[in-house]
């Protein structure tokens, strides 16, 4: 996607966010996840993971869940540079995603199984594991059937008792793991 559409919705000389950089920095060894709580129109979290030089950014309406049982509404947004990564502040009123944003996770995150990540996200289950402070364990993005064409996608996580096959073979795909947390975070949802 590049980040065209990110620099096409913001006027930089009226918000703190990051413009999009010209130079691209080098690859981490691990690459960078984050989770930020954006208090806009609607309270929501944006799920970004470094992908190609960018965040491929996800907004979820109810957050990320520590519940096996849950599957939560991600949808994808435009890409955001690398450096939107650390980005906390208010977005002032009048500009494209008004309101305040808050660094809620952050970490390093790796891909599960043997097809590169644009690969699984082409196909739409892309499969992770979060290393972050307070998100921890086996995730996927699995792409919701008769939703439209908008990728949106599913966040999910199982538990050890889920059955991954049944759950496959309904057209819902999870992966196994937990979540854990640090003490006195909440994971919402």
């Amino acid at each position: 996607m590049g980040l065209d559409e990110y620099a096409k919705k913001r006027r930089f000389e009226n918000t703190p966010e990051p413009p999009p950089s010209s130079k691209r920095g080098k690859r981490a060894a691990k690459p960078y996840f984050c989770v930020q709580r954006h208090d806009a129109t609607r309270l929501h979290y944006d799920f970004r993971l470094e992908m190609g030089g960018v965040l491929k950014s996800w907004a979820i309406p109810k957050g990320p869940s520590e519940d096996p049982t849950l599957k939560h509404l991600a949808a994808f947004v435009e890409d955001h540079p690398i450096e939107y990564g650390s980005f906390e502040g208010n977005i002032p009123a009048g500009n494209y995603g008004a309101g305040s944003v808050m660094l809620w996770d952050r970490g390093t995150w790796e891909l599960l199984g043997d097809v590169d990540a644009e690969a699984q996200m082409a196909r739409g289950d892309l499969k992770f594991r979060l290393h972050g402070e307070k998100l921890n364990g086996e995730f996927a993005l699995v792409l919701m059937k008769g939703r439209g064409t908008g990728g949106n996608a599913g966040v999910d996580r199982a538990d050890e008792g889920d059955d991954r096959g049944a759950r496959a073979a309904r057209g819902r795909v999870a992966v196994r793991g937990q979540v854990g947390r640090s003490a006195g975070s909440r994971v919402p949802g």
